[in-house]
């Protein structure tokens, strides 16, 4: 299946291209933006905004693969960011980490077998003072933050994102 915007995010590219002094300085929206629209940046999506941008394929693989921002492979319904940057991780984000591995009985960088969740350890996500946190990026686009977290309380979201999952879209697993 070859890679291709759908008219609405044509159209969103190119008002994304008048707004920057030349096609490199696009390169990172353009990359959101071909992440909302495929659900993930495949060596073929990168391909695609190089053309697109008229620059070369590297130079899209180099931001791509440097910013953790950027999915490189496909992720579940509900993509669960761990923060263990140090304030994370001194209220204990690792602990965090290791509640949400045992509870999904995945590994970080995974995704559970039916594909609703996916697990990312990142770094500072802002949210210092109520440490420790996770980020939850739906299959729809949206994103929620999760702070003060105990054991318990990631229980109590987890049967909150389960409750959302019916009404999420299915992850894409094209290209």
């Amino acid at each position: 299946m070859a890679v291709e915007f759908s008219q609405e995010a044509e159209t969103e590219f190119q008002d994304l291209l008048s707004r920057y002094p030349n096609n490199l300085a696009a390169m990172l929206p353009a990359l959101h933006l071909a992440q909302r629209e495929f659900g993930w940046v495949s060596v073929e999506v990168m391909d695609y905004i190089a053309q697109k941008l008229e620059v070369h394929p590297t130079k899209v693989l180099q931001a791509a693969t440097f910013y953790t921002m950027y999915n490189k492979q496909p992720i579940g319904k509900c993509h669960i960011q761990v923060c263990t940057t140090l304030t994370c991780a001194l209220r204990g984000g690792y602990e965090l980490m290791e509640h949400l591995e045992d509870a999904f009985g995945i590994q970080v960088g995974e995704t559970t077998p039916d594909g609703n969740f996916t697990l990312s350890e990142v770094e500072c996500l802002a949210s210092c003072g109520t440490a420790p946190m996770f980020q939850v990026t739906y299959s729809d686009g949206e994103s929620e933050y999760f702070e003060d977290l105990t054991p318990e309380r990631v229980d109590e979201v987890l049967d909150e994102l389960n409750d959302k999952l019916t009404d999420l879209p299915a992850p894409r697993e094209m290209h």
